[in-house]
């Protein structure tokens, strides 16, 4: 089996390839990246059963040749521009990579005639500001998107539904709801509280850690999770369909921030201070997924505990600093 991830060199690529490569070592792995991405995240696996090419979504000719070599069975399409708050600053580029990268994965894979199995990952962005009564949120929620990133995910959604249905090529959607861990990059909340704690531990950064919004009500799950429940998607799910994903720990990020703080050995006070750059022009302050659908087809359910997820985020940054 040829399995194929673009953004491979991401947070979520890394550790789907670190999955597929201990539970599945038969499957050949490749995947794509940027010529100027950095092999942080992968270079525990850079001399195992992997290859990597050099492609950028926003270029069809480069996806053609590289789908045309290796000819995939799976794929996971995992590289987008993933910041919300970076999407308000460039709204084109996040547009353009997402939707248009996306559009340009689907026809490489016409052009070509392929027929690998596709797993096309939106996100829980797309519900926007839902209300009391859409909890916990079902597919079927209607999608408010208030970001240039929901925006570009619901792009991404509809094509992928569009090209199974006009096309027959085997699409399958995920929206996933927050999800974090270890190499989770510094500007998603979890990651950032635990790194400008792991400066501070060092005497890196005045004890005074920044924050946003901390009244949003999220339902938190591990990375290492979610590429489980990802490869039982494209093994066990219906193509054309769509799926929520999601973990079982609901909390505010106030709730969040004092459990990450009680893991700190800074002995000293910490100042909690908002930072109104962190603050978003439109907020989601409400994701409670209904994961039923999927845990009804594939088994899944979340193993590893929110309270080791913190931890191993803390260390991560610990040994990053």
């Amino acid at each position: 089996m040829r399995v194929l991830i673009t953004g491979i060199t991401g947070f979520v690529g890394s550790h789907l390839a670190d999955y597929i490569l201990e539970h599945h070592p038969e499957t050949e792995v490749f995947g794509t990246k940027r010529w100027r991405s950095p092999k942080n995240n992968i270079r525990q696996i850079l001399f195992k059963n992997i290859k990597l090419y050099d492609c950028d979504l926003r270029d069809l000719s480069s996806l053609l040749s590289v789908f045309g070599e290796v000819r995939p069975d799976i794929i996971f399409h995992l590289a987008a521009q993933s910041y919300v708050t970076t999407s308000y600053i460039a709204p084109v580029d996040t547009l353009d990579t997402n939707i248009i990268g996306t559009a340009n994965l689907l026809e490489a894979v016409r052009i070509l005639k392929l027929d690998p199995v596709i797993h096309i990952c939106s996100s829980s962005e797309v519900y926007g500001q839902v209300s009391e009564n859409d909890v916990p949120i079902k597919e079927e929620c209607p999608l408010r998107p208030v970001s240039p990133y929901a925006v570009s995910k619901v792009g991404e959604d509809m094509l992928a539904f569009m090209y199974f249905t006009a096309y027959k090529i085997k699409t399958i959607r995920t929206r996933m709801f927050t999800h974090t861990g270890p190499r989770r990059g510094e500007v998603f909340v979890a990651s950032a509280f635990a790194k400008q704690l792991a400066q501070i531990e060092k005497g890196l950064q005045e004890p005074v850690l920044k924050v946003g919004n901390l009244n949003s009500v999220r339902t938190f799950s591990d990375v290492r999770d979610a590429v489980k429940a990802y490869w039982l998607l494209v093994h066990k799910c219906r193509p054309g369909d769509v799926y929520n994903i999601g973990g079982n720990i609901t909390m505010t990020i106030k709730e969040m921030l004092d459990m990450l703080l009680l893991y700190t050995t800074y002995k000293g006070k910490i100042e909690i201070q908002v930072d109104p750059k962190l603050l978003r022009p439109a907020d989601v302050t409400l994701q409670i997924p209904d994961i039923s659908k999927f845990q009804k087809e594939t088994g899944w359910a979340p193993e590893i505990k929110f309270e080791q997820t913190l931890q191993d985020i803390l260390s991560y940054w610990r040994e990053n600093v």
